[in-house]
């Protein structure tokens, strides 16, 4: 019978220790050139977006703009509403090379502008220390999730408790547009959405192990990407408040 029989009761990932998870029907190796490629990805954009903030934090021309310009404002606003729908368009050409390249190095563009902004008003050691606690809690939380998952562990129960809770936070938000809470409640939504981003970082490098098909490593980076940034602004917050 052929080693990838599937009808003879074998595979992959059934006594190789190669296999990423139980019953593994593909290859490993394909699988793992896969995470790899999705990885590279991610680091190019966190380093884009670390170099990006970086002017924020040592240039004074542009803190002295975030802080005081009139306009500051409306390029935040039209830099969130341009990246929306640039991964509202993503979502349509995100197998399409290399236009989803391109969409792609827009996307990390808006979201480091994001980023920029929040580091601004920041000190540079609490960026620091946000910085140091998101890469801990991303590292720590991937070894887990493979560790798990190669374990039999299925994390993809999460994805309506994660949807709902987002919906949720979102709507939080708007309200706080209207009726800005104190330090308190920016602390308790800082830490909660912490949280909730913890739980997304697990649940899409999961679909990551198992879910995604090998042209898919576009959407699969926008994923996990934008869960460590907005766990890194999130603690940000959270520090600045509490320090």
């Amino acid at each position: 019978m052929g080693k990838g029989d599937i009808e003879a009761g074998f595979s992959y990932g059934q006594g190789n220790s190669n296999g990423l998870y139980p019953y593994m029907i593909e290859s490993p190796e394909l699988r793992w050139g896969f995470i790899r490629k999705v990885y590279i990805i991610i680091s190019m954009q966190l380093l884009f977006t670390a170099a990006f903030a970086s002017v924020f934090i040592s240039f004074q021309p542009a803190r002295d703009f975030v802080k005081y310009n009139p306009y500051r404002f409306l390029v935040l606003f039209g830099s969130l509403i341009v990246t929306i729908l640039i991964l509202f368009v993503l979502s349509k050409f995100y197998k399409k090379h290399p236009v989803n390249l391109f969409l792609l190095g827009l996307y990390t563009l808006g979201m480091s502008v994001t980023v920029g902004y929040a580091c601004a008003f920041s000190k540079g050691i609490i960026v620091a220390e946000a910085a140091f606690l998101t890469g801990v809690v991303v590292c720590s939380l991937t070894l887990y999730t493979f560790w798990a998952v190669k374990r039999g562990a299925d994390f993809s129960f999460l994805g309506p408790f994660l949807f709902a809770s987002l919906m949720v936070m979102l709507l939080f938000s708007m309200i706080q547009l209207f009726f800005p809470l104190g330090p308190l409640g920016r602390m308790i939504y800082a830490a909660i959405g912490a949280l909730l981003m913890c739980g997304f970082i697990v649940y899409d490098t999961c679909d990551l192990i198992k879910t995604y098909d090998y042209d898919d490593y576009i959407w699969a980076a926008i994923s996990i990407y934008g869960d460590i940034i907005n766990l890194f602004i999130y603690l940000l917050s959270l520090l600045n408040d509490l320090l």
